[in-house]
């Protein structure tokens, strides 16, 4: 796991500056602490941080090059399956001289180029560039779970794990409009745009390939639709979920250095606990959040299964002053404004885990894949959410912050905006009465997703939305887990994102997910005779926490949140509409209700003052 930059220059008589590359690469330092390299041929550089997990040698140094010397490599990520590439390799006439998953990378992509991306078992995002052809190639995994940004900028290519990194050359940090939108709409920003001008993601299961001179082609090389719809049939789900999940775990378990598991108490991690147990690992260390509000807190399930399968255990809360120093950590590795409102509580947990383990398990991706969120279920009868659109201003909804969320989605006419919205804490219509702003974004990508999903689930919006979650919203989990374990400078592996699973999964009939009072049927089945009941039938926490509370009352915030009345944020033509000292002073009155409305303006105050004037 690593930091990987790099630049380009388009017009091949200009050569890259050494320093420049250099100050992108070391702006990467928490994402590869153990070793540095770069690679400069005149106008083509690439620059390295490095985690060593696999071969701690120096034989596994980057920028990697290739025995003939054509193919220069800088990789990001861990293929699981690489001992499997040994003979296929061998009997191809080449040599194996480490134990890094590197080399085995470059010699497949040596003897296959980009038809040998689809056999990989693994997260990554790696550059390779052809000194014969003078071109460089950029990939991204399948479910985006390694980060690639890149920028055209001045006639020249850079890329980079982070966008700081982008910064740090010299791109202008300018937020971009649309960008914008989509963060009070949607909560973040899909696809291939960020919150900021010309900088841009590479999507998941997506390679670049840029020459020296000529076109750039962008080409998509993992389709998940088609994977589906190319599954055969799985004759005993329960047995086949198990075996698959149990080899993913294990596949994840490879390493050269300890690996510890993020355990909330929740079903998913303690699925893994379980996994690793039923395989006989021993020795590990699971590592969990508690809260002092017990009904956010899972820390005591979270406790009696480690001790039950005699793993150590690691708890912590965050608080106050801890808590207002995390976030402003956790912005920082961020890059955008914090969403998840979960950033600090990772990163202290990964900083927690740090000096015991170098890998962490996690649980991310479940509830996408087998339809784990509360905010599925009134898709399935959505013509009752007509009827409670009628009742949505009775008292019974009042103090009841679920029934009101869900009075206020009910006022969502369109199926499309059903799914486009079914991840929002606030929806178009909140945002109008409170915010005054009442052009929802444009979402291309999202409506784009939204027309393959139709097509995959006709007439089925739990799948719909699905689907639609695992190429948006579950990149943005993903995004999140990797900066804040990334920046305690940790691995994070989710066995539930094995191409396996995700697509035989989404291949099985609704009655394997949406069976049951709480759904994901088949984990709970294959999971029913590993875990103990309190862990099986506990209703879902999430990685949740009461911020209304922490901003209005925590002495660590109290200030911050005078400063947000008068935030530069407000000064924006997007924002200018918004009486925030009102929405303030209904917060700080005890209306709970208006903590969704607040928490994005207030995460992005915070990212205007301490991020954006760093660069």
């Amino acid at each position: 796991m690593c930091g990987i930059n790099g630049i380009l220059h388009l017009q091949s008589q200009k050569n890259v500056d050494e320093r420049v590359l250099l100050k992108m690469r070391d702006s990467l330092e928490h994402r590869g602490p153990d070793d540095k390299g770069f690679f400069i041929d005149k106008n083509i550089g690439l620059g390295h941080r490095r985690l060593s997990i696999l071969d701690t040698s120096t034989a596994g140094h980057q920028p990697f090059l290739s025995e003939n010397g054509r193919y220069v490599l800088t990789y990001n990520g861990e293929i699981y399956n690489f001992t499997t590439f040994y003979s296929e390799l061998k009997s191809n006439g080449f040599n194996i001289k480490t134990s890094s998953d590197t080399e085995v990378l470059m010699k497949l992509f040596e003897l296959y180029g980009v038809n040998m991306f689809h056999r990989l078992n693994g997260m990554f995002a790696f550059a390779i560039w052809d000194k014969l052809e003078k071109k460089l190639t950029v990939v991204r995994d399948r479910m985006g779970v390694k980060p690639l940004y890149y920028s055209f900028y001045n006639e020249t290519f850079y890329f980079a794990s982070e966008q700081k990194a982008l910064f740090t050359a010299g791109i202008p940090l300018k937020i971009a409009q649309n960008g914008l939108e989509e963060y009070i709409f949607n909560r973040f920003v899909a696809g291939e745009n960020t919150m900021y001008q010309n900088i841009y993601k590479l999507l998941p299961g997506h390679f670049m390939t840029i020459p020296e001179s000529g076109k750039v082609t962008t080409t998509k090389w993992w389709n998940l639709k088609e994977e589906i719809l190319n599954q055969s049939e799985i004759k005993n789900p329960v047995e086949w979920f198990r075996e698959t999940f149990d080899d993913a775990v294990s596949l994840r378990m490879v390493s050269d250095v300890p690996v510890g598991v993020l355990l909330s108490g929740g079903l998913d991690s303690s699925s893994i606990i379980a996994s690793l147990h039923q395989q006989k690992f021993q020795d590990i260390q699971a590592f969990n959040m508690g809260f002092e509000e017990k009904k956010h807190n899972e820390a005591h399930l979270a406790e009696l299964l480690a001790h039950k399968m005699d793993y150590g255990f690691h708890t912590m809360q965050l608080q106050n002053q801890d808590l207002f120093d995390k976030l402003m950590s956790a912005t920082y590795f961020q890059d955008e404004p914090v969403m998840h409102l979960s950033e600090p509580h990772i990163l202290a947990v990964a900083q927690m885990a740090r000096p015991k383990v170098k890998v962490l398990l996690s649980g991310e991706g479940a509830d996408e894949l087998m339809g784990g969120y509360v905010r599925y279920k009134p898709l399935k009868y959505p013509t009752l959410l007509q009827s409670i659109a009628t009742v949505s201003n009775s008292s019974f909804l009042q103090n009841k912050p679920r029934y009101e969320k869900l009075a206020r989605y009910s006022q969502i006419e369109t199926n499309s905006d059903l799914i486009l919205f079914n991840g929002c804490n606030i929806y178009p219509k909140d945002i109008a009465e409170n915010f005054g702003i009442n052009a929802p974004p444009k979402n291309e990508y999202r409506k784009q997703l939204y027309k393959e999903a139709k097509s995959l689930y006709p007439k089925n919006l739990r799948r719909q939305a699905l689907y639609f979650d695992q190429h948006t919203y579950l990149c943005s989990l993903l995004d999140r887990n990797d900066r804040c374990t990334m920046g305690a400078s940790i691995e994070c592996r989710e066995p539930f994102l094995d191409p396996r699973l995700i697509i035989g999964l989404g291949s099985l009939d609704d009655n394997w997910l949406f069976k049951g009072k709480k759904w994901k049927y088949i984990l709970k089945k294959s999971m029913e005779d590993r875990l103990p009941k309190e862990i099986l039938k506990f209703k879902k926490v999430g990685l949740s926490a009461p911020w209304g509370d922490y901003i209005t009352q925590s002495p660590a915030f109290k200030d911050e949140l005078e400063s947000f009345k008068k935030s530069d944020v407000f000064k924006m033509p997007y924002f200018e509409h918004i009486n925030i000292k009102k929405l303030v002073q209904q917060l700080q009155n005890g209306d709970t209700q208006m903590t969704p409305y607040i928490m994005p303006l207030f995460m992005m105050h915070i990212w205007m003052k301490t991020y954006t004037t760093k660069f």
